[in-house]
């Protein structure tokens, strides 16, 4: 099943969704221009659509092979006629546990950049980040291990974020 064209920038999150939703790794490529550049949530950085096809076909073979992608937000800013950022915060669910970790449900950011081309909007670039509540970095441990944590005292509010209301 084909997505519909993307008329409007905001779009762009229903149609990532649907095509996740389906594990249709193709449709998610058909999202992005050739040269699109996509950043995951561990900073693996791809730069060509073949590229996001071969990351997003093994996800859904491997990781995300009876997961569900759900759409929480779409925050829509135009630059100019033809070029527009989407921020869209979503949630994962039925992530495959790895041999460490249990895989629970997720929220994350993704921040599409959309350039308008032949009457239809395509993705130049995506980058998703994993959203942990409550923290403000992460850090290396000892052991080299990477963690969240929280620099504020007694629940400060340290500036308003949009995801944590």
């Amino acid at each position: 099943m084909k997505l519909k064209p993307i008329k409007k920038p905001q779009e762009i999150a229903e149609r990532f969704a649907e095509a996740w939703n389906r594990y249709d790794a193709k449709q998610i490529a058909s999202l992005f221009f050739e040269k699109a550049d996509f950043v995951n949530v561990t900073g693996k950085w791809w730069d060509n659509k073949e590229d996001i096809f071969k990351a997003h076909d093994f996800g859904f073979r491997v990781i995300f092979k009876n997961s569900k992608l759900e759409v929480i937000t779409v925050k829509e800013k135009m630059l100019s006629d033809d070029v527009a950022v989407v921020h869209t915060r979503v949630r994962v669910s039925g992530q495959e546990k790895s041999e460490t970790a249990k895989a629970g449900k997720r929220e994350t950011m993704f921040l599409f950049v959309l350039r308008k081309s032949e009457g239809q909007w395509l993705c130049e670039s995506a980058q998703n980040t994993d959203i942990i509540f409550g923290k403000q970095t992460n850090i290396r441990d000892d052991k080299g291990e990477l963690k969240s944590v929280s620099y504020k005292e007694n629940n400060e509010i340290i500036s308003r974020d949009l995801n944590e209301g």
